[in-house]
């Protein structure tokens, strides 16, 4: 199993964020595997539907306002996204494409690395919605991209 998967309808947030970590040099081999995926990230629709999922992960990036219907995975430890207050990755506010994100509480990524509390902003793709945005981010964050670098201009969205 690869370091990530992600669990999604056509919407386009694994090819954002293999993109994106390609755009900024960075490599999955730097990342443990075994034999289930360090990170598995969960879009919104599938949530809802609940879908090709696994039953084990290190790590679920999982959106905070979906319900999960029948969903039994077993993860260390899990982070949710979305527009709710008690969600860690939440929209804080927009201007056109240009979005700002906020981490409310510190996060540890899946090399273990602490990622404090704060605001960074995120250019969203032509077509791509907030949550398909939040979820990327999301990924992005746990798999060792710095949010200062995530806005940087030799990362662009």
């Amino acid at each position: 199993m690869g370091p990530f998967q992600v669990i999604e309808e056509r919407e386009g947030i694994e090819a954002d964020i293999l993109r994106r970590l390609a755009r900024h040099g960075r490599s999955l081999g730097q990342i443990p595997t075994a034999d289930h995926p360090a990170l598995l990230v969960v879009s919104p629709r599938a949530a809802a539907h609940g879908g090709g999922r696994p039953e084990r992960c290190r790590m679920a990036l999982l959106p905070g306002d979906a319900p999960l219907p029948g969903w039994d995975l077993q993860a260390a430890s899990a982070v949710s996204y979305g527009s709710g207050p008690k969600n860690t990755l939440t929209l804080s506010s927009r201007e056109g494409r240009k979005l700002w994100l906020a981490l409310q509480r510190e996060l540890v990524t899946i090399q273990g690395q602490v990622v404090d509390r704060q605001e960074f902003p995120w250019i969203l793709d032509h077509g791509a919605s907030p949550q398909s945005a939040l979820a990327v981010a999301g990924a992005l964050l746990l798999l060792g991209v710095p949010p200062e670098q995530l806005s940087a201009p030799h990362f662009p969205a």
